[in-house]
């Protein structure tokens, strides 16, 4: 075992933490734990943080356990909202909660032989078990009304409207520590910074209830170098789930950070040791158009994340779109493959039968599709060398479409400029 901490402070993933934590890691084997709202049947990439966490503590030699919030997702915590969020039932929790628990075996390990072995554990396994009378006895009586008003979530909350069901997440959350103390030895608590008032309620409640001393820490909210919200794009959040949010465009999320984030989050996101971080943000400073920073960043993230072969799929999908990938390349993909390839690629659909026999002219068909607004534009583009059918570029304004070109029997590729690209779709 050893004390990670420091480990963590060097990646920029430590804001709050209390006094002696790090004394406790160096001594003996700890049992700590972080949070997971069953939100939805995949954790997305903001999601990633307590993840990583988790397997750093991992490394350390020290037992990571995942708390997933069965009970809690229920009520829905305060904690940076400006509104109440829908309370879930109970069947889509427990979906939620198997798409989770799926997703967290591929990062931690679970095996039953190792005496640090990763634990899943659902909070309404014991929560559930009390009846109101009950909880507002043997838990609300030794927190004050007083404590839980001064903390920040519940203040900026106050603005708007605040339930007492929200109020009162911070007292579930508080006994979550109190009973993986009691009955697990759990002696460590962590999470992102906003959660460091919930969680130090946990740590009064244990002082106070078992005369017992636990611990946490915090790691900093991530955001943006310009300020904006990490893991967001203009269609939502990239997904762990490879059908919420392909491995290509996953891959291509990391790819296309600024030169800033990757700096932060090549630290942040991997476990390349901080000394060859450093060699290679000093590289990639030398020739920043080569994006060196970035694309290491997005190998070791979606390897991580889903697999090697995952990852050779996405950089060839990457060449095929942005490099010089042949027409062999892009033939060789199944349909569901240049479908992902091709996630985000405008799409314009065509009748297939006009295709029969001799096929159609391009210039017919790229106005009547909308590829191009006229016939004229069309014709000015070909003439001009500009558009390519399926990574080839056409040769003349008398060249037609015919069946044969179909990749997958349906579809066919066509680039406009460098960058332009529309799939066809003939049905």
């Amino acid at each position: 075992m050893k004390n990670f901490i420091p480990e963590l402070r060097e990646r920029g993933l430590l804001q709050d933490i209390i006094p002696g934590t790090e004394e406790l890691l160096e001594k003996e084997l700890v049992s700590g734990y972080v949070g997971f709202d069953p939100t939805a049947d995949s954790l997305h990439i903001g999601s990633m943080l307590p993840i990583i966490l988790l397997k750093h503590m991992q490394l350390a030699g020290h037992k990571p356990i995942a708390l997933i919030g069965g009970a809690t997702g229920m009520i829905g915590d305060p904690t940076g909202k400006s509104a109440e969020r829908n309370l879930l039932d109970e069947a889509t929790i427990e979906k939620n909660i198997a798409g989770i628990r799926k997703q967290l075996e591929k990062f931690i390990d679970f095996d039953e032989q190792l005496a640090n072995k990763a634990e899943i554990v659902n909070n309404n396994d014991w929560i559930g078990k009390f009846s109101f009378l009950d909880f507002i006895r043997d838990v609300g009586k030794h927190i004050t009304v007083n404590y839980m008003l001064a903390k920040d979530s519940v203040q900026k909350r106050l603005e708007y409207g605040l339930s007492f069901t929200e109020f009162t997440y911070q007292l579930i959350q508080g006994y979550d520590f109190f009973h993986l103390y009691t009955t697990q030895g759990v002696k460590l608590q962590f999470g992102g910074g906003d959660q460091w008032g919930n969680i130090v309620t946990g740590t009064e409640f244990i002082r106070r209830k078992a005369q017992g001393e636990a611990f946490a820490f915090t790691c900093p909210l991530l955001k943006k170098a310009d300020g904006g919200k990490f893991g967001k794009t203009e269609s939502g959040n990239i997904w762990l789930d490879r059908n919420k949010t392909s491995p290509y465009v996953f891959y291509q999320y990391w790819l296309n950070v600024t030169d800033d984030d990757a700096k932060n989050l090549i630290r942040i996101f991997t476990f390349i040791p901080v000394a060859e971080i450093n060699e290679l943000i000093a590289a990639h400073d030398t020739a920043p158009h080569l994006r060196m920073l970035q694309k290491r960043l997005a190998e070791e993230v979606t390897t991580m994340v889903h697999s090697k072969e995952d990852l050779e799929f996405a950089q060839q999908a990457t060449e095929i779109l942005f490099g010089k990938a042949t027409e062999e390349a892009l033939t060789a993909l199944s349909e569901q493959q240049l479908l992902e390839v091709m996630d985000g690629v405008p799409q314009v659909t065509y009748s297939k039968a006009a295709l029969e026999g001799e096929g159609i002219d391009l210039i017919t068909f790229f106005a009547e599709s909308g590829i191009f607004p006229s016939k004229g534009e069309a014709r000015k583009m070909l003439q001009s060398g500009g558009v390519s059918m399926n990574k080839n570029k056409i040769q003349g304004i008398e060249a037609r479409l015919e069946a044969t070109q179909l990749l997958n029997d349906k579809y066919v590729l066509f680039q406009k400029g460098k960058k332009q690209y529309y799939l066809a779709v003939f049905e």
